[in-house]
Order: structure tokens, then sequence, then C-alpha cells
């Protein structure tokens, strides 16, 4: 069970992003188990709200659906943000593939120091300096870079947040020069709605994140179907 997901092997296709403060009150592990049963590639498990002890739960949860599933080697799991989370979750059998951290959070070193060379380790940097950022960056570090958001979204309010306080949304011209430049894989997010996706495709992401799109969904399994079946239909 401790087996991690080499970090060459993992699919950026439909990634989803999903805590309890978004979820309209449903369990975390019910939502996440329609996005994979739906097709989801990746799934990252977020809150700042959520003590260690529930996020701890939800991975472990997450970890136990993949498995029951038998997609332990289509899906990865990743938490955001808390090493220490990965690190417990680990401790009780849970297979984590990773983390996610942003250029403010625990230094990628760190990451790969604590989760070893396996473990898959994805980056947000900040909208106003990603260009900058991956031409300096040591990305050797570093499995995928994730980029937003391509309009305003009411998930995370502050993503994209320039220097001057407005909002800086990524145009799909940006995303084709970012993917050019990227010696990384790059997966896009921010407000996605199913009729980006052929656009998206079309400029050469590896994948789409979404949040509120499914989790926040009347019914979250067809609207993650949805999501999945467009961008099979441009790839």
């Amino acid at each position: 069970m401790g087996q991690m997901t080499s970090r060459k092997k993992f699919n950026l296709m439909a990634y989803f992003i999903v805590g309890p403060e978004n979820t309209k009150g449903r369990p975390v592990s019910s939502i996440v188990e329609d996005a994979i049963e739906s097709g989801f590639t990746f799934i990252q498990i977020r809150s700042k709200e959520a003590p260690a002890s529930e996020l701890i739960r939800f991975t472990v949860e997450a970890a136990d659906i993949i498995e029951k599933l038998g997609k332990t080697k289509e899906v990865t799991l990743v938490v955001n943000d808390r090493l220490d989370i990965v690190l417990a979750a680990r401790k009780q059998g849970a297979k984590v593939d990773g983390i996610h951290v942003g250029q403010e959070d625990i230094p990628v070193d760190v990451c790969r120091e604590y989760l070893g060379e396996e473990s898959i380790i994805g980056l947000s940097a900040r909208t106003d300096e990603l260009f900058e950022y991956m031409k300096t960056v040591d990305v050797s570090m570093i499995d995928y870079f994730g980029v937003g958001p391509l309009r305003e979204t009411e998930t995370k309010p502050d993503c994209g947040l320039g220097l001057s306080g407005e909002i800086i949304t990524r145009s799909f011209e940006d995303i084709k020069k970012l993917v050019r430049l990227s010696p990384l894989p790059i997966v896009v997010g921010g407000g996605v709605k199913v009729d980006d996706i052929e656009q998206l495709v079309k400029v050469g992401a590896d994948g789409f994140f979404v949040v509120s799109a499914v989790s926040m969904a009347d019914n979250p399994k067809k609207a993650a179907l949805e999501l999945v079946d467009a961008w099979k239909e441009n790839e």
C-alpha cells in the first residue's frame, strides 16, 4: 500500500481540488468518489479551515476510494500545502502521492526531503511572476505547474492577485506562451467552465483544474462527467 506513483507517471487531464468548505455540506468523500468515477485523474485535498484531524481523515478516505475503485495507477492524490497531513496520512497506510504548494508555502526542497524522490510536487506560482519564475526556478524538484486563474473565481478570491491589487487573469494566449516556455506540464484552472475546455486543449495545456464546478454542483457526478467528456472530445 505504501507504493507511490512514479514521478514520471501522472495524468493532469482532469484535476479536482476539494475541501469541506465547498461541498454544500455534503461529505468530501462522496464528491471525490463522484469525480473519480467520472474519469477525474488527479485529486487535491485542500482546506484552509479544517483541523488537521479532519484533513487527515479526508486524505485517508480519498486514498481508500482510489484503491476501492481500482484506480491506484490512474489517479494521483496530493494534499495542498500541508506536509504534516501527507506524512500523517501515509503513517496510517494511505497512499498519498505528494503535495501541492504555492510560492509562499513550504519550500519545495523541504517537501522533497521529507516526501522522498518518488513523490509528486506541484507548484502554483503567482500569476504576475510566473513567466520570470519559470525561467529561474530549479525545476528538477517540481513535477508540474498549476496556473490560473482563467477568470475571477469566488473559491479563491485572491488567486492571481497582482502587485497593485488587481486580479490578473490568464488569457488563452498567455497560456499558450506558458506552455511553450514551460519545462514542466501545466494544469490550468480558476473559474474553468465546460465551454473553456476546447480552447485549453488547443493551446496545449496538460489539463484543467476545478473546485466549485464539481463540488458545488447540484449533481457533482454529472458535472464532472461533462468536463471529462469535453476534454476527451477535443484532445
